[in-house]
């Protein structure tokens, strides 16, 4: 069938209104291939998903009119990849984005490598050329296989459209189960508006992993001898109850906790046990007392190069300390550290298997060691005291923004030094309530928030972006326009890529080369787009800003101004650390 031959249509078995099937059941109507995709789409749980349109698809997005399912259409595909993502991060399953091929594939690939680093379930449909004409370097034609299978769980080419909810159920379920990640459905054109007869699928579920009795009694043995132990938690798989447990067993063990790079939310910032995240520019004592703790339980996370401080903290391929290592995919076991005990089982699932270990009341000792931590922990993130060359001071932006922004608060950010503001001196309380990217792309902030105003619309979004981060994604500006989904965007402005002018200054002084930006008038930026926008250059005009941007119900952009000497909260331009 060529391009010209698709065309909007009812149903294939006459039926011209929305068709929304109950989980479980089987049905064997005729259907395209893109009514048959559809509807897997409905029995698996979408509620939302978001797409940069194109011809390749055409007869999915005819299939979706009328349905349940929310389509977001987006600006670029790199920011719809990066909704999905998101999507995923805030509710654990798999987050959907539809693209069409080459091009629109291509700009998804951003996205999709967030996913997979931060251990994010995604699906992305990809449109394909008909099979008639593939491996001919057919108009905009990819091997997919190839192009994404370095980066993907799964991908596979859906050639008849019979298979669809098999393969559809398969990708789902790779994509929830174990270390979670992204798949790759590629869906030829002609595929998707043949008719066939199809059983649906039934509604999948990520596969569980337990600890096994010996397990967590070897565990509760370790945590019982140990004198200085200490958790790392990261990863997903975690829920708003499993941190709740973690936390209480934690307290009743007085078990100081750190957090991996950009995971704050799984750990309440006011709990005594609370030593801070694990990020760049982290706090010095965090090394320090894990090099010297004689029990590391890493629940959840892989401690990659980021929070390992370039794999400096352990010890490898052997750790100096005793390790536990928790994680749900079992091949993360030991693929760098070699754990004292490694148990293959989810942060959720562990946590639930802790409500059979005796925490045991601690000693004087280990109480006054926790204390200090987190004494050390509150010492670093406040932001009194921290100021910066310039009017507008962000330490007290920060202490602002904590006064006035609630728990519940989801903060959204890309790639930069200004992110070192939210990261340091936020303190999160509650689960659900960050969305970063642990691989370290610009331009997740704007998206992100699309995202989180979507799925969550009862709750505040910020979204921190830096000048540079902000333009990589900031056409989504308009997508949040469009939909009405009022957040704001706190736009650190100082005319330059800093973190790698950072580098740059301590590597080649004074020899500037490719990191200075010329940029607009990012509060005429957002009122063009029909959003709210206001210039701060002081610290003063911050906060009326902030609250005329709450009042709006728009979209908004509060362009704030830094001095270019402020290359962090302690790095300045004239002698950067």
């Amino acid at each position: 069938m060529t391009q010209t031959d698709i065309r909007p249509r009812p149903r294939a078995d006459g039926d011209e209104g929305p068709h929304t099937p109950a989980a479980g059941t089987v049905s064997r109507r005729l259907r395209t291939g893109g009514e048959v995709l559809v509807d897997q789409l409905l029995i698996h749980g979408v509620s939302n998903a978001y797409c940069v349109p194109g011809e390749s698809y055409l007869a999915v997005l005819d299939a979706l009119y009328g349905t349940r399912i929310a389509l977001t259409v987006c600006r670029q595909e790199g920011g719809a990849a990066m909704m999905a993502e998101a999507s995923g991060k805030l509710t654990g399953r798999a987050g959907v984005c539809f693209v069409t091929r080459g091009p629109g594939a291509s700009n998804a690939m951003h996205g999709l490598h967030i996913a997979q680093q931060d251990s994010t379930p995604m699906v992305l449909f990809v449109g394909h050329v008909a099979r008639s004409a593939a491996g001919r370097d057919t108009f905009q034609e990819l091997d997919y296989r190839a192009v994404f299978g370095t980066v993907a769980k799964w991908v596979e080419v859906i050639d008849d459209a019979r298979r669809v909810p098999e393969l559809v159920a398969r990708a789902f379920r790779i994509a929830e189960s174990g270390r979670p990640g992204p798949v790759v459905l590629a869906l030829p054109e002609d595929m998707l508006t043949d008719i066939v007869e199809v059983a649906d699928a039934t509604a999948v579920a990520p596969v569980e992993t337990y600890p096994s009795a010996d397990q967590v009694e070897a565990f509760a043995a370790m945590l019982a001898a140990a004198e200085r132990p200490v958790a790392v938690l990261g990863g997903s798989r975690w829920s708003a109850e499993a941190v709740a447990g973690f936390t209480a067993f934690a307290e009743a063990a007085s078990l100081p906790v750190y957090v991996s790079f950009r995971r704050q939310m799984l750990f309440p910032g006011s709990s005594p046990c609370y030593g801070g995240d694990m990020s760049l520019g982290a706090n010095p004592a965090i090394a320090r007392e894990i090099e010297a703790a004689d029990l590391v339980i890493l629940l959840g996370t892989r401690l990659s190069e980021v929070p390992s401080n370039h794999f400096t903290l352990l010890g490898i391929p052997v750790p100096r300390q005793k390790l536990v290592h928790v994680h749900p995919e079992p091949q993360e076991i030991g693929q760098i550290y070699t754990p004292t005990l490694g148990i293959a089982a989810s942060p959720a699932a562990f946590v639930r298997a802790l409500a059979t270990v005796d925490p045991h009341a601690p000693d004087a000792g280990r109480r006054s060691r926790t204390e200090a931590i987190h004494a050390s922990y509150l010492a670093w993130s406040d932001p009194s005291g921290v100021t910066i060359p310039g009017e507008l001071q962000m330490g007290e932006v920060m202490a602002s923004l904590a006064g006035r922004l609630g728990p519940d608060t989801i903060f959204c950010n890309g790639a930069g030094n200004y992110a070192i503001w939210l990261h340091r001196f936020r303190r999160f309380e509650r689960f659900g309530t960050q969305l970063a990217p642990t691989s370290g792309s610009m331009g997740y902030g704007v998206p992100a928030a699309v995202a989180a105003k979507t799925m969550r619309p009862d709750r505040t979004v910020v979204a921190f972006a830096g000048d540079g981060c902000f333009l990589m994604n900031g056409q989504e500006f308009a997508t949040a326009v469009q939909y009405g989904l009022a957040f704001v965007v706190i736009l650190v402005d100082n005319t330059m890529y800093g973190t790698i002018r950072m580098h740059q200054e301590r590597d080649y002084p004074g020899r500037v080369s490719g990191t200075g930006l010329k940029n607009p008038d990012f509060a005429a930026y957002a009122r063009a787009f029909g959003g709210h926008g206001e210039t701060v250059r002081t610290t003063a005009e911050f906060m009326p800003a902030l609250e005329r941007a709450l009042a709006s119900n728009l979209p908004a952009i509060l362009h704030c101004h830094i001095a270019p000497e402020a290359l962090s909260p302690t790095m300045r331009m004239a002698e950067p650390a």
